[in-house]
């Protein structure tokens, strides 16, 4: 990434509805492969509007738990944890394949997302599975975390992300979503905390210090109540200050 340059990415299909409001304004999108949440149809028609704009696919495997929307943390064993991952890009590959997609990444969700980031066990096996299936295919995964090292070490293609709408802690770790201002709600601050991780590669935790963070993508979450106004607000601020979203 450069100071001109930045792909926003976005959590799609996962039943929310405004994926045709968000993904004029996006670079990436994030589908859910129908366990935390979704279907077929949803990856379809989201694939469908990621290709009508030319926005990259992604697959974005969580927990299957559809009750706790992939929130709440399981504990598998290697084999399952493998087998989850790679049954969910299987059934995405074959959706997406025959519509002529191809899957420019993978993106975990929720607590798996979460439990990779701190656990090098846990992200060596995703990363091993993803790359036993395609070892070109682009990880993303927190900025810092063990899911970037550990694609780093196994040489797997990775972009680092930052969040637009989450507060950050002092260890350069999101906010846990049951604390306090876990969330960012005002547009106007989610667009100054993405000024500055692009611009200055620094992002102010919830304590106020500042925090150094290398980023190569910006997640949206899509499932926000102010999803289509940050993806708005954000294309706009990005162009004005002559940052262009591109993958």
């Amino acid at each position: 990434m450069n100071s001109f340059s930045i792909d926003i990415n976005c959590d799609m299909g996962e039943g929310i509805g405004n994926e045709a409001f968000i993904m004029p304004f996006i670079s990436s999108a994030n589908i859910a492969c129908g366990f935390h949440a979704g279907n077929a149809d949803t990856i379809k028609r989201t694939i469908q509007l990621a290709l009508e704009h030319n926005v990259a696919i992604g697959a974005h495997p969580g927990y299957d738990d559809k009750e706790n929307f992939g929130r709440v943390s399981q504990f598998l064993s290697v084999l399952e944890l493998a087998e989850l991952i790679a049954e969910q890009y299987y059934q995405f590959e074959k959706i997406a394949l025959p519509m002529g997609a191809s899957i420019n990444h993978v993106k975990l969700h929720g607590a798996l997302y979460n439990d990779c980031a701190k656990d090098p066990i846990l992200s060596k096996i995703f990363i091993q599975t993803i790359q036993a299936i395609d070892p070109l295919i682009n990880i993303y995964g927190l900025s810092g975390s063990c899911t970037i090292q550990q694609a780093i070490l196994l040489g797997q293609p990775f972009s680092r992300e930052a969040f637009a709408d989450r507060t950050y802690q002092n260890n350069g770790q999101l906010t846990p979503r049951y604390l306090d201002h876990a969330m960012i709600h005002d547009a106007e601050k989610v667009s100054e905390q993405v000024l500055k991780i692009i611009k200055e590669h620094k992002v102010i935790s919830l304590q106020g210090d500042v925090i150094d963070l290398k980023v190569d993508t910006i997640c949206i979450h899509g499932d926000g109540e102010n999803a289509i106004e940050f993806a708005e607000k954000l294309f706009t601020d990005l162009k004005n200050n002559n940052i262009e979203i591109k993958n």
